[in-house]
């Protein structure tokens, strides 16, 4: 017999999660009990605030390569959450964002620390996710890392009601082989596109490589390079795409933006 908590714990073990960035509150004082009790197979990282531990799980998925993981109590500690989930977003990183919430029967008349945090990060996520059912929550457990990974990269967030968490399962059963979904977006081009692509640069008059942070994230920074010095065409990068040209570079033109060169802009603007 398990407890919704218990039952998330085990599945983001299942997933690979070996660190967990949060900060403890009344919702989430059952998934903290399940943590104390699994602090041998993942390890939590008490931040000083919920923001640190949104930026914290930002910062491990682009340090690492994983899927980054932050946990935070209802309304005020899920609200504090919303700036580092909107920087992952904002940058395509994968994050699961684990918020606890009022029980089922409580949501939506005005409970004690109760927000919509699903409406209020929607335009922010990639998904998200209210758990209703205690038998779901496994699944949406993987289906969160499975968005949050594939194709383009970014945060989805799982809302956990204080009754799913304490809800108990007979006999839960975990698949024998769990598909654990790397974070290396698919790097394969469709042939007859780059042919198109390739006759659209020839014909070009003033062609202009963008280099953003897809570049980053593809790994593509040889090819990059090579791209630059076979072709000639000269090179500006988003603030996301910094790092993949070396700045004495002949083909670097600089940063573009609002805090960009002016000779890049210029050059990218005509």
């Amino acid at each position: 017999v398990k407890n919704g908590a218990e039952i998330l714990i085990d599945a983001l073990v299942e997933q690979g999660v070996d660190t967990i960035f949060g900060y403890p509150g009344g919702a989430v004082l059952n998934i903290y009990d399940a943590l104390y009790k699994n602090s041998d197979r993942i390890r939590h990282i008490l931040t000083a605030h919920e923001q640190g531990a949104a930026h914290a799980a930002d910062g491990y998925a682009r340090a690492t390569g994983k899927v980054g993981v932050c946990l935070a109590t209802s309304g005020p500690g899920a609200t504090n959450l919303v700036t580092g989930i909107a920087t992952a977003y904002m940058d395509s990183i994968p994050m699961v964002a684990i918020t606890g919430n009022v029980g089922t029967s409580l949501i939506g008349r005005d409970s004690f620390q109760e927000v919509y945090i699903a409406g209020i990060t929607m335009p922010i996520t990639k998904h998200n996710f209210v758990v209703r059912d205690v038998e779901e929550l496994a699944d949406t457990v993987r289906d969160a890392f499975r968005i949050a990974a594939s194709g383009r990269p970014g945060p989805v967030l799982i809302d956990v009601p204080t009754d799913i968490q304490l809800q108990e399962v007979e006999s839960f059963h975990y698949p024998a082989k769990a598909d654990i979904i790397g974070y290396k977006p698919r790097t394969q081009g469709h042939p007859m596109q780059i042919k198109k692509a390739l006759q659209a640069i020839k014909e070009a008059e003033r062609p202009i490589i963008c280099c953003g942070g897809g570049v980053v994230l593809a790994g593509a920074r040889e090819e990059m390079i090579a791209f630059a010095r076979n072709s000639g065409i000269p090179v500006a990068a988003t603030m996301m795409g910094i790092g993949v040209m070396p700045m004495d570079s002949p083909y670097y033109l600089g940063m573009i933006g609002s805090h960009g060169r002016t000779s890049a802009n210029k050059a990218m603007s005509e």
